[in-house]
């Protein structure tokens, strides 16, 4: 169970806008940084500031696969039911991640 001190630090990890987006993208699936900066059209350095913390809220996991780190959402986290309503009610960004696809950098890092 959370208490009010861990409640706070999750919900201000997610009270941001491209924090909420890299949310909605990892709701679709895991990806890289290179493929967040391409979605987000972002810096990296900026990117992983925003994956250093919501890896602080262990809002996300990483997982290496050879020399890239990969992201993806903590299923096993208290809150993770309401990221996913949160995700729900905000507009969709699967268009994105497939027009990644079409354009050829979804691999980038594979």
């Amino acid at each position: 169970m959370l208490d009010y001190r861990d409640a706070e630090f999750c919900l201000k990890a997610v009270g941001e806008e491209t924090r909420l987006q890299i949310i909605s993208y990892l709701t679709i699936d895991t990806f890289c940084v290179c493929e967040l900066v391409e979605l987000l059209e972002m810096s990296q350095p900026s990117i992983s500031q925003h994956l250093k913390r919501l890896k602080e809220a262990e809002i996300i996991l990483e997982e290496r696969r050879g020399k890239w780190v990969f992201y993806s959402l903590n299923k096993e986290h208290t809150l993770y039911t309401f990221f996913l309503h949160l995700v729900s009610v905000l507009p969709a960004l699967k268009g994105n991640v497939n027009n990644l696809v079409v354009e050829g950098k979804r691999v980038l890092c594979e």
